[in-house]
């Protein structure tokens, strides 16, 4: 490896990050990763062969994002996410207490439901416009906004078919799903609840005790960022709705029997999501070829080029690097294990965004030599640092950066140093918290 090969790597990568973080001209994210994996590509620092092991390493995240994007584009065509708002601010009672756990809650469901990047764009727009019906200041809005996005994100850390870079790095580990879920669930969970309870006691003054109430009709296409053609008055909307809720949970449900059995994980997401299409056609009469227009490919493209462009790094030594320092440590004892990679990739991500930060972590773990059990560990504290440690700041993940050019739109302001005045005490308290408790958990567990 030549050292004009190691700087166009490098300098590569630099000049990738600068662009997706300042998007001149409000470029694509996909755009500059495409470019600078390209570029990573032509310089030699990786091969057509690592291509193709890249290629088959992400195909099934690829597919199983995919098909979850599709259900979510299609029960917006129902109206769904609408009739969920509506259901919010009716459960709600007029009280500015009760609404902020409802939206945490929602919040939770949608990224556990669909993921993470598909959360922040259903429920952001409807909890802007939400808020504006009750008539709410710029600050007072803020608590739930932010709450929601740190809350939907933090969720995908759960179970790992919520982000597909969780799912790539299970595939690179040789960890099922269903493995994933069972040793991570419970704490990552935990650590939420504790997330949560922190938001609540930070925003608890700000948080308005009465909202007024009246007549709410979110039925208004233009208010979310999918555009649905027409929101279609359902007959009997409630029952209706309750059969897609539970076809939604059934399918999810059949992601991890899928993953204990066998059968890959991605051929149950595509039945789901071929289902629900089918569904829409019979009610709505829409051609399920609208889906190719709708659907985000470009999420897909930049998580497959900043693989490309990770691997190059890689390949050039950043992970032999990392492997000299940290694995005297990693190896030594699982709580080590679980703190030093969670507070290294809380670190990471916060520095050069989640995507990239995973991706260098996982391929460092898998070269360590370690014990499964201690690889397990390692890995999920990665997770954890990634999905969490990685909301200290908003550059720290893709959904955060979106929920941010969502505010922009939706005319609510924040600052990031106003996000950062919140994250600081929030976010390290909780990864510190979460990475003990998926110590503990593990060793009861195992």
């Amino acid at each position: 490896m030549t050292e004009i090969m190691v700087s166009i790597t490098v300098l590569s990568f630099l000049l990738t990050l600068i662009f997706i973080f300042w998007r001149p001209f409000d470029v694509n994210e996909a755009v500059p990763a495409t470019i600078g994996a390209i570029i990573v590509l032509l310089c030699g620092t990786v091969s057509l062969h690592d291509l193709g092991k890249i290629a088959e390493t992400i195909s099934g995240a690829a597919i199983t994002i995919t098909a979850t994007i599709v259900m979510a584009i299609v029960l917006e065509s129902f109206g769904f996410f609408n009739w969920m708002a509506q259901i919010l601010a009716e459960k709600s009672k007029g009280s500015g207490i009760r609404l902020f756990w409802n939206v945490n809650l929602l919040c939770f469901f949608m990224t556990l439901f669909f993921n993470n990047d598909g959360s922040i764009l259903i429920t952001t727009p409807i909890l802007i416009l939400l808020l504006k019906h009750f008539r709410l200041k710029n600050h007072q809005k803020i608590p739930y906004l932010l709450s929601g996005a740190l809350i939907a994100t933090a969720s995908s850390a759960p179970i790992g078919v919520s982000n597909i870079v969780n799912l790539i790095s299970l595939k690179i580990v040789g960890m099922d799903l269903y493995m994933q879920t069972a040793m991570m669930f419970v704490p990552a969970t935990l650590g939420l609840v504790f997330l949560v309870l922190l938001l609540y006691m930070y925003f608890y003054k700000t948080l308005p005790r009465k909202l007024p109430q009246g007549p709410i009709n979110f039925s208004n296409p233009k208010s979310h960022p999918l555009k649905p053609e027409n929101t279609p008055v359902l007959k009997n909307q409630d029952s209706f709705m309750y059969k897609i809720l539970l076809f939604v949970f059934c399918v999810r449900i059949s992601l991890f029997v899928a993953s204990y059995i066998g059968i890959p994980v991605e051929a149950m997401a595509v039945f789901g999501s071929l289902v629900l299409l089918g569904w829409r056609w019979i009610h709505l009469k829409i051609n399920p070829m609208d889906m190719f227009k709708k659907t985000p490919w470009h999420i897909l493209i930049f998580a497959f080029s900043m693989y490309v462009i990770i691997y190059g790094l890689h390949n050039i030594g950043l992970t032999d690097a990392l492997i000299h320092v940290l694995k005297p440590y990693v190896a030594k004892h699982h709580l080590y294990a679980s703190l030093l990679m969670g507070g290294t990739l809380s670190v990471l991500s916060n520095l050069f965004n989640n995507h990239p930060a995973l991706m260098v972590g996982t391929l460092t773990l898998t070269n360590m030599g370690l014990d499964p059990l201690t690889l397990k560990v390692a890995y999920l504290a990665n997770v954890i640092g990634s999905d969490v440690g990685s909301l200290l700041l908003p550059i720290g993940t893709l959904a955060t950066l979106m929920w941010m050019h969502l505010l922009k739109k939706g005319n609510v302001k924040i600052s990031w140093k106003h996000y950062f005045k919140v994250t600081i005490v929030v976010i390290p308290p909780t990864v510190i918290f979460t990475l003990v408790c998926l110590y503990y958990w593990v060793h009861w567990l195992f």
